[in-house]
């Protein structure tokens, strides 16, 4: 049975299991997992922070500089309309999750309302979205250890202890990946907030850098005016700013192990654009209130510069030290999310069986084992810089990818309103703006699309692209008679469920 009443796979097996009897009928991979649950232990407080950190990445402390060199004080506007249009796709997914609690993650609903097809390849997708984007932060880590000791070697050393020791940690329970992301976001959230207070203080007193120009809120159209490149750096500005938001969906990943999910998850979300304003908005508002945007280098972080401004001798290795946890917030959430996407592939015999198997601490141990192998081979590139440009590129395409999971987040929410009409009215945390909505966000990253192509370097990966999903086509050809709809025997059909309601 396919979601939008079309005739059935036959290799979708629909059934949902109503009694003992049901379950006994599973097959032999069923059995050894029927009883095995992911655990809900993620707190309010780890939620809240998981969602902030998500929403906040390398590419704000380390990026901002150039893009606001290339856009100038338009950024700001550039990264509320993405940020905008990114709070309405975790709305449409938090409306799907709130329907069905026994979703695990948006691979599940994908899977249940368009097809078996699509949790495949969204499941796989986001798998190298983060393996890519977690092999990238552990070049990073690597480059970040490598400021402090000036040795290469060692630094790929400490990068590769740092990798262990999340292991470590993530085989433990649930719980202490919500510990690790709750202190990284904290560390976030304390350097942005530190800079908005400074520039408000250099603003008040009238400080002056070392060109003379007054710390000011007239900076930010003083010098060529809101959009001083013009309508060419405005759009230069929605190509960095995309890959900004990378991870927003993260919470997404979580729905399983929440307690308390109908309170805690629409809490988070609905948190998403205050966040976006005071993290996203208020810090790049703050950085060119204190230094006029043309002054801001694009080579290193504006938030050093601007705690430079005040003789703070200190500011390069603290700055060092929130991207270096940072980037090893993002290869912790890396970590996670792959393991769980796994777990749910694994149950719908779309991955190795083993992927589905939970330790006793109700961790999924071999997708978090074979995560971290897999991340661990960037340790090579990490050891020669010449690899680095490539391996720019490879990023570039997990960025695209992580626009066709958004885009699968928001086809799920109009195929849920085209099958379950009344499920909206009913809901207990509706989307604003609904199907209208829906199709305005998958205009706009169409639009996002047709930037990227501008640009040589994001063109090349939007050209290769296609390889992936060329691949994923031959995976699906040989595994869809495989697949079933989920052996935990939590997930229960949105047909059934509607027709239960």
């Amino acid at each position: 049975m396919t979601a939008f009443g079309e005739t059935p796979d036959a290799s979708w097996h629909p059934q949902t299991p109503t009694n003992e009897a049901a379950q006994t009928a599973r097959s032999p991979h069923s059995e050894q997992h029927s009883e095995a649950h992911l655990h809900r232990n993620l707190s309010n407080r780890h939620i809240q922070l998981i969602a902030i950190g998500g929403a906040i990445g390398t590419g704000l402390f380390l990026g901002s500089g150039k893009a606001i060199h290339a856009a100038g004080p338009s950024i700001i506007l550039s990264y509320l309309i993405i940020g905008t249009m990114l709070y309405f796709v975790m709305r449409a997914m938090g409306e799907l999750l709130m329907h069905n609690l026994s979703y695990k993650s948006f691979q599940d609903f994908a899977a249940d309302l368009i097809g078996p097809w699509a949790g495949f390849f969204l499941g796989w997708t986001y798998w190298l979205c983060w393996i890519v984007t977690g092999m990238a932060e552990l070049i990073g880590i690597t480059t970040y250890w490598d400021y402090w000791v000036r040795n290469r070697t060692l630094a790929t050393l400490l990068a590769a202890a740092t990798l262990c020791l999340l292991l470590c940690l993530n085989l433990l329970t649930v719980k202490m990946f919500g510990e690790l992301e709750f202190w990284f976001a904290l560390i976030k959230i304390v350097a942005i907030i530190s800079l908005i207070i400074l520039a408000i203080m250099l603003a008040i007193v009238g400080f002056k850098s070392s060109s003379g120009i007054a710390a000011s809120v007239t900076n930010l159209w003083d010098h060529g005016g809101f959009m001083p490149h013009g309508w060419s750096g405005f759009f230069a500005g929605f190509q960095m700013s995309a890959f900004a938001f990378v991870g927003i969906e993260l919470i997404g990943t979580t729905a399983a192990e929440t307690q308390d999910p109908e309170k805690t998850l629409p809490r988070a979300i609905s948190a998403v654009p205050a966040r976006i304003l005071i993290f996203y908005i208020g810090s790049l508002a703050a950085i060119m209130t204190a230094v006029p945007w043309n002054d801001v280098r694009p080579d290193s972080s504006p938030f050093v510069q601007v705690f430079g401004l005040v003789g703070f001798a200190g500011a390069a290795s603290v700055m060092n030290f929130v991207v270096l946890t940072s980037a090893a917030s993002s290869s912790n959430s890396g970590i996670y999310s792959i393991s769980r996407m796994l777990y749910g592939l694994a149950h719908k015999r779309m991955a190795p069986r083993q992927f589905g198997q939970l330790s006793k601490n109700g961790v999924p141990r071999w997708g978090l084992v074979a995560t971290v192998l897999v991340l661990s081979t960037a340790l090579i590139l990490a050891a020669s810089e010449s690899f680095i440009d490539a391996f720019t590129i490879v990023t570039t395409i997990s960025s695209v990818l992580f626009i066709f999971v958004w885009n699968m987040i928001v086809i799920s929410y109009l195929k849920y309103r085209k099958i379950a009409p009344d499920a909206h009215s009913t809901s207990k945390y509706p989307m604003p703006g609904g199907r209208g909505m829906c199709w305005a966000i998958l205009a706009f990253f169409v639009f996002i699309l047709v930037l990227l192509a501008q640009e040589p370097d994001t063109a090349r990966a939007l050209a290769l692209t296609p390889i992936w999903f060329a691949l994923l086509g031959v995976g699906w050809f040989f595994d869809h008679h495989r697949a079933i709809r989920d052996d935990t025997g939590d997930d229960v059909p949105i047909r059934r469920r509607t027709a239960e309601r």
